[in-house]
């Protein structure tokens, strides 16, 4: 099996050292760069499975990073850890709102990270693990997992890999109501760690990007989320 590659974008050359070192030990392949503007075009080259990404940098900031590469459809399917010095709730849903999978808050100990990091590529993974002959339909809404791909009235909608994963889980399950838990740990594995604020910065992601009126996925309040039964 081929290593999985990872590009770390930060401009602190111990941190970037502490964290290549791990990562490698690991038996990951790592790529570096210490700005922005050589991240992003390191990142658009290697095609990493996943990339961590300092918030603030020289050249373009992390936020603009993330958002290229997840508007890019030659590398929206890489995985983003945001690692940041800022803990502040604001920074962390802006992260998660451009796309990013997950973030960490310096200063964090390497086995912290590893951890994080091995978290994020299964949940990746357990896209792909999805029988590949679904097919799930809910009114104008299709998901075909064979082909990673969701369509509103056959026009294509692009998701990020955790968006893709929750939204097709409440389209199996029309009508139900799930909570923030239950969509956490079914959804995208028990093992991932998070705020309170990530599943409602991903849903608004989703009903964003779905634009429809009323949204298909609906807020009950003081309990979750279900997707309308059209049926």
């Amino acid at each position: 099996m081929s290593k999985k590659k990872i590009v770390i974008i930060e401009d602190e050359p111990d941190i970037l050292e502490v964290l290549s070192y791990n990562l490698k030990r690991e038996g990951f392949d790592v790529f570096t760069a210490t700005n922005g503007t050589l991240g992003l075009s390191l990142a658009e080259k290697v095609s990493p499975d996943l990339l961590l990404l300092d918030l603030m940098l020289p050249g373009l900031d992390g936020i603009e990073i993330c958002s290229s590469i997840k508007n890019n459809p030659a590398t929206q399917s890489t995985l983003i850890i945001m690692v940041t010095a800022k803990g502040e709730e604001s920074d962390i849903v802006l992260g998660l709102g451009v796309g990013a999978d997950d973030y960490i808050t310096k200063p964090f100990s390497p086995k912290e990270l590893v951890a994080r990091v091995k978290a994020v590529l299964r949940r990746g993974q357990l896209v792909d693990t999805v029988p590949t002959t679904e097919k799930v339909r809910v009114g104008d809404l299709a998901i075909d997992t064979s082909k990673y791909e969701v369509t509103i009235g056959g026009k294509e909608v692009r998701l990020t890999a955790t968006e893709f994963r929750l939204l097709h889980y409440l389209a199996s399950n029309p009508g139900r109501v799930f909570s923030r838990e239950q969509l956490l740990s079914r959804a995208m594995g028990d093992d991932v760690v998070v705020v309170d604020r990530n599943i409602d910065v991903h849903i608004r992601g989703i009903r964003k990007k779905m634009d429809m009126d009323p949204p298909l996925i609906e807020t009950i309040r003081g309990v979750g989320y279900r997707l309308r039964d059209l049926a």
